[in-house]
C-alpha cells in the first residue's frame, strides 16, 4: 500500500490546471454503450476510478482507441452479453461504484442487465433505491440476490412514464435518463439532479440523437427514440479539484493561479470560500488566489454563527466540505460544518485534532471548527486516507503543517486526483510517494 511523505511549510506558487471532471467522465463513458457507432470523448482524467471504468468497458467488448492523452474513441458494436453475467464481471463491478451506471444503457439497448452491488468510498450508506424505482416506472423488473449481492434487471420493452424521484440522486438520475432515451413515449423526471455533469450527459445524448429538454432544471422531459448515433464530447474541468486547489492556495500559497476552471459552472463554490474570508479573484476563466496572511470567517447578516452545509445542486457539493473544514482550522473565527448527505464523512477529523486543530465533533453530521488566525498551526502526523475527499483534505493539512507527515492508503486519493504529487511539487510542495 503506497503512502505520501509530506514535508510541510513550503509555499505554493505558480499555475495549475484542473483535470477533467471525474463524475462526468464516469457518466459519459457509460453513455457510449447506447450506440454501435464511435463516440469520441476528450479531456478524460487519468485517475484510477476512470481508468478502471475504461478497462471494464474494454472487457465487455467495447473497442477503445487512443487519439491523444485523455482523448479516446469508444465503439460498442460487439458487446459480449455472456461476459456481462459472468462471475468475473460481477466481481469487477463490486470494486467500482461507477459500474452501477452500466444498468441504464444495457437495459435500454439489450433489455437486461446484471451488476453486483458496487463499491466505492466508505462514507456511509449510499442506497440504490432511486435507480431501481425509476427503472420500474419505465417497465422493468428486477431481482436482488442478497446472498450474492447481485442485481438482475430485465424488461420486455421500456415505456415512458412520469416519475417523482425520492431523492435528487446524481447517479440515479443519470441511470434513468440513459434508460429512458429508448423508452417508448415520453418520460418526465421530476426532482431530477441537475449538476453541470448531468447537464453535460444530457447534451452528449442529444448530440447522439436523443430528445431531452429541461436541461439544467430539476424537471427533465425525454422523448424516446429508437437509436442513437456517434458524437464527440469534451468533459468539463473538475469543480471538486478546482475547490481543492482554492483550499490549498489559501492555506499554503503565495500566489496561485488556477487555469481554465470552467468558472461559470462552479456555482456556489467560489462564494463559499469567500465566506471563509478567502480572497478569490475571478480573472477570465481563471481563478487567482493571492497569499492569504489572514482570513476571517463571515457571520450571517443578522450576526449569527456561520454554518456551511451541503445540499443538492445548486447547493454546496458535499465533496468539498472536507476541504472547507481544513481551511477553516487556520481562519479567524468559528464555523459549523454540517454534512447532511452522508453520515461518515466527518470521522476523519480526529486526525486533524491529533495535528492540533481545534474541532468539536458534535455527531456524525456536524463539526464546529474554531480557528485561531494561524496562531495555532497544525503539526505533522501519521494518518490514513479513508476516502477520496478526506484524503485530499488531509494532504492539504499536511502541506500546511509544521514538520513531516505521512498519509497511508493514498490509493484512495489516486482514485480522484491525477498525478497529484507531481502537479503540486511543480508549485513548490515537498511530497514523496513511497511504496508500502
Amino acid at each position: 500500500m503506497a503512502s505520501f511523505i509530506i514535508e510541510g511549510g513550503h509555499k505554493l506558487q505558480g499555475e495549475i490546471q484542473p483535470q477533467g471532471a471525474k463524475n462526468e467522465a464516469l457518466q459519459v463513458l457509460c453513455a457510449t454503450l447506447l450506440t454501435s457507432e464511435p463516440v469520441r470523448i476528450k479531456n478524460i482524467p487519468n485517475i484510477a476510478d476512470v481508468n478502471n471504468q475504461i478497462q471494464l468497458l474494454s472487457e465487455i467488448g467495447v473497442r477503445i482507441s487512443t487519439n491523444a492523452p485523455g482523448d479516446y474513441t469508444f465503439q460498442a458494436d460487439n458487446v459480449n452479453l455472456d461476459y456481462l453475467r459472468s462471475d468475473e464481471f460481477l466481481t469487477r463491478c463490486s470494486h467500482l461504484r461507477g459500474s452501477v451506471m452500466f444498468l441504464g444503457p444495457l437495459l435500454a439497448r439489450y433489455g437486461s442487465a446484471c451488476v453486483s452491488r458496487p463499491g466505492g468510498d466508505q462514507i456511509g450508506r449510499r442506497r440504490l433505491d432511486t435507480h431501481f424505482l425509476g427503472f420500474k416506472k419505465l417497465g422493468a423488473d428486477f431481482i436482488y440476490d442478497k446472498k450474492r449481492g447481485v442485481f438482475d434487471i430485465k424488461t420486455e420493452g421500456l415505456k415512458g412514464s412520469y416519475m417523482l424521484l425520492d431523492e435528487a440522486s446524481v447517479t440515479g438520475t443519470a441511470n434513468i435518463i440513459m434508460a429512458a432515451v429508448f423508452a417508448q413515449g415520453t418520460t418526465t423526471i421530476y426532482n431530477a439532479a441537475c449538476e453541470p455533469y448531468l447537464q453535460q450527459l444530457c447534451l452528449l445524448l442529444n448530440n447522439m440523437g436523443a430528445k431531452i429538454s429541461g436541461i439544467a432544471s430539476n424537471r427533465l422531459t425525454i422523448e424516446g427514440v429508437t437509436s442513437l448515433h456517434g458524437a464527440e464530447h469534451t468533459i468539463l474541468p473538475d469543480m471538486i479539484e478546482v475547490g481543492s486547489f482554492i483550499g490549498m492556495a489559501a492555506m499554503c500559497g503565495s500566489g496561485v493561479r488556477i487555469k481554465n476552471t470552467g468558472y461559470d459552472q462552479l456555482g456556489i463554490i467560489p462564494y463559499t470560500f469567500r465566506r471563509l474570508g478567502i480572497e478569490v479573484r475571478h480573472e477570465g476563466d481563471d481563478i487567482f488566489i493571492p497569499e492569504q496572511e489572514h482570513y476571517e470567517i463571515d457571520s450571517f447578516i443578522d450576526g449569527s454563527f456561520m454554518t456551511l452545509a451541503d445540499a443538492p445542486w445548486p447547493g454546496l457539493t458535499p465533496d468539498l466540505l472536507s476541504v472547507l473544514l481544513v481551511v477553516a482550522t487556520q481562519a479567524k473565527g468559528s464555523v459549523l460544518i454540517h454534512q447532511k448527505m452522508f453520515e461518515s464523512r466527518l470521522f476523519f477529523v480526529d486526525k486533524l485534532i491529533d495535528m492540533g486543530a481545534q474541532i468539536i465533533l458534535c455527531d456524525p453530521h456536524r463539526a464546529v471548527v474554531v480557528g485561531h488566525d494561524k496562531r495555532m498551526p497544525l503539526h505533522g502526523g501519521r494518518m490514513t486516507s479513508p476516502d477520496i475527499r478526506a484524503g485530499i483534505a488531509l494532504l492539504i493539512a499536511a502541506m500546511s503543517a509544521q514538520g513531516i507527515s505521512q498519509i497511508d492508503n493514498i490509493g484512495q486519493i489516486d482514485r480522484g486526483y491525477q498525478n497529484i504529487e507531481g502537479r503540486l511539487n511543480a508549485l513548490g510542495a515537498h511530497i514523496t510517494r513511497v511504496k508500502g
